[in-house]
């Protein structure tokens, strides 16, 4: 994370690109810090300003634009607090909030706004938060999220989850993370042992969004775990540029299945300020989606849904 380019310039450079092709944008950039770890650039074109894996990352003219209906909390996370760095918005689950670090900063991030200085869950609340949960026996899974809870040192992140595994009417950890995609190696050896030896059952969602970001490395990363019987989801966010053909969707699909990934979710995307140019209209997406239906066999095709503040589950969108 350390090594991760934080310079326009430099990853410029890296991926050969000249600066009159691609024009970085110093104002995005100092909204929205640039971050993109050097084993994600790696998986990238070099020479080729519109490579979907770098659009994810770029910072953009277009992220300045204030467009109606995008603001900087757009799935009602404020509205959901429950205490600090606790959120709930549906029945049986608690997400905690566990850090604002990240790996990587995606320019569609509908985090990228949020007040991870006020809302997160810091080391010395993690006893507050525990005694809470003890507290809510209709809560039967803990989701950790952030920014991305493998930023957390395995030492951490095991004193977290064995406070969790001491809660008796806790049965599943779910654990949303981007960071084995953009740098394999954070899934370690001691990361493998904590979530194959702990009481409660562990989900791994990941998050990838189109097929060349499943390399080798991720894949050989994951083995032990798929050995184990890690149940190993993943979501993506359809995204303008990125991953708006059904061609592209479907790829993603069968390769996920060969790392022995199930695809989960396909999110329209949320209506964050600043991601505006990412947005794939309801109509099309529900194209895209009809002729992925026609590419795959059903267990293949992730479930195409929107996220809406309030309600009482994702919407499906069919």
């Amino acid at each position: 994370m350390a090594e991760a380019f934080v310079s326009a310039a430099d990853l410029l450079e890296y991926l050969e690109l000249d600066a009159s092709r691609l024009p970085p944008v110093d104002r995005a950039a100092l909204q929205f810090r640039l971050r993109v770890p050097r084993a994600f650039a790696g998986l990238m074109e070099k020479g080729d300003p519109a490579d979907p894996l770098l659009r994810q990352v770029w910072p953009s003219a277009e992220e300045l634009v204030q467009t109606p209906g995008f603001g900087v909390d757009p799935v009602g996370d404020l509205a959901a607090t429950r205490g600090p760095g606790m959120l709930q918005k549906y029945r049986g689950r608690m997400l905690l909030m566990v850090t604002g670090a990240c790996a990587i900063h995606c320019r569609y991030c509908f985090r990228r706004h949020y007040p991870y200085r006020d809302g997160s869950l810091e080391r010395q609340a993690w006893h507050q938060a525990i005694g809470q949960l003890r507290d809510e026996p209709d809560v039967d899974e803990v989701i950790l999220s952030g920014g991305d809870p493998l930023s957390l040192s395995d030492d951490r992140l095991d004193e977290l989850v064995q406070g969790l595994c001491a809660i008796p009417h806790l049965r599943y950890l779910r654990i949303h993370t981007r960071l084995p995609v953009v740098l394999p190696d954070r899934i370690t050896t001691q990361l493998t042992r904590l979530l194959t030896t702990i009481r409660l059952r562990p989900v791994l969602v990941l998050h990838l969004n189109h097929p060349r970001e499943m390399g080798g490395a991720l894949q050989q990363r994951l083995q032990p775990l798929r050995s184990q019987g890690i149940t190993l989801l993943n979501q993506s966010v359809l995204l303008r540029g990125v991953n708006d053909r059904p061609t592209t969707l479907a790829d993603l699909s069968r390769r996920l299945f060969e790392a022995g990934i199930l695809p989960y979710y396909l999110h329209l995307l949320d209506p964050v300020q600043g991601a505006a140019h990412f947005q794939v209209e309801v109509a099309e997406a529900r194209r895209i989606q009809d002729r992925l239906r026609a590419m795959l066999p059903g267990y293949l095709v992730p479930r195409l849904v929107q996220e809406t503040p309030g309600e009482r589950y994702k919407t499906p969108l069919f």
